[in-house]
């Protein structure tokens, strides 16, 4: 396997996660965290201070900067590579000036207002394409094909606006998004999982996927959040075969052993060939 995805770690300091809310809202224990995800093989550790499950309350951008705030700058102090998700400009600015190395907007960077800061800034910007377009995900029903047309037609869009605005195009990584951020039916998040080759080739720049214990994973399975964990190494490990860049996960361990397996067996292809 001669590509790597760099692994990011989530860290959610929220109430209401799908999968951790309420584990990490302490600063110790989400520092705690993201130490370990660190040692698990973590390149980036991502914090996410609202949740955007379609169940999910609205976090106003002074309390996710509270959130955030002693755990940024911590990580930062550590000279640990961190991303901050959210979709609020405020929010943002707090990061971009608490030295953030990504940032994640599940909405894509939709305020040109905003764009000003942006093309200042050095972080990298990770562009999510979902079909509600602005805030968290909803329940939806959604056809594959209809989605993947809004896909290439959001990214056509929205890097052309970014990079208009002063936005270097080596700081753009794109998300196609998964899950309720694509529709409430399994089959459309499928599809575009499959198409991760063809979402490099189409735009030329770097891919993050998010699989990690989403809806569309326990709906084939039948599994719990809790036991999805075979699910989503699946997933990821398609996404990384398929050349994503980056993979953004709850677990880090299992990802990262998965991967190491996967180029030691690629690096004896042939070796026992007379």
């Amino acid at each position: 396997m001669s590509h790597r995805p760099l692994l990011v770690g989530i860290v959610n300091i929220t109430e209401d996660s799908f999968s951790d809310g309420g584990r990490y809202l302490d600063s110790e224990e989400a520092l705690r965290h993201a130490r370990y995800l660190r040692e698990q093989g973590a390149d980036v550790i991502e914090l996410g201070a609202a949740a955007s499950n379609p169940d999910s309350a609205r976090v106003p951008a002074e309390e996710e900067c509270r959130r955030l705030s002693q755990v940024l700058e911590q990580l930062t102090a550590e000279n640990i590579p961190t991303s901050v998700d959210t979709f609020l400009p405020e929010t943002q600015r707090f990061a971009i000036a608490g030295g953030v190395s990504y940032l994640n907007d599940i909405q894509g960077f939709p305020y040109p207002e905003q764009y000003p800061a942006l093309a200042e800034a050095d972080c990298r910007l990770v562009v999510m394409h979902s079909v509600q377009r602005t805030g968290p995900a909803t329940k939806v029903v959604t056809r594959p094909a209809e989605v993947w047309a809004g896909i290439t037609e959001f990214f056509t869009e929205r890097v052309a606006a970014l990079e208009a605005a002063g936005v270097d195009r080596s700081r753009i990584v794109v998300d196609p998004g998964l899950g309720y951020f694509l529709g409430s039916n399994p089959d459309t998040s499928f599809a575009v999982l499959s198409g991760v080759r063809r979402l490099k080739e189409e735009f030329g720049l770097p891919v993050m996927i998010s699989a990690s214990r989403k809806s569309f994973l326990r709906t084939v399975t039948g599994r719990s959040i809790e036991d999805s964990g075979s699910a989503t190494l699946a997933a990821e490990l398609f996404a990384a075969l398929e050349g994503a860049d980056y993979i953004r996960t709850h677990d880090v361990a299992a990802l990262h052993d998965a991967l190491t397996v996967l180029r030691a067996v690629a690096d004896h292809d042939g070796a026992l060939a007379v």
